[in-house]
């Protein structure tokens, strides 16, 4: 049985968009999520990590072995 997600923390989206961003209730309420997170600056996040960025990674940073070989 799948648990419930936890509460959304209205309080804290309203504080950032109301007094942090200073908007007008009835302009925080026409906003999408999408558009309240670019305006707060959380768009910007890295991308999460893909099989072909970790590839890319692991051949341009090789792993090294340090000390002597068994």
């Amino acid at each position: 049985m799948n648990s419930p997600p936890p509460p959304f923390d209205w309080p804290a989206l309203m504080r950032l968009g109301l007094h942090r961003l200073r908007l007008h209730p009835r302009d925080f309420w026409a906003l999408t999520p999408v558009e309240l997170m670019i305006m707060l600056g959380l768009d910007s996040a890295p991308a999460p990590l893909t099989r072909a960025r970790l590839e890319d990674l692991a051949a341009r940073y090789p792993d090294q072995v340090k000390g002597p070989q068994s």
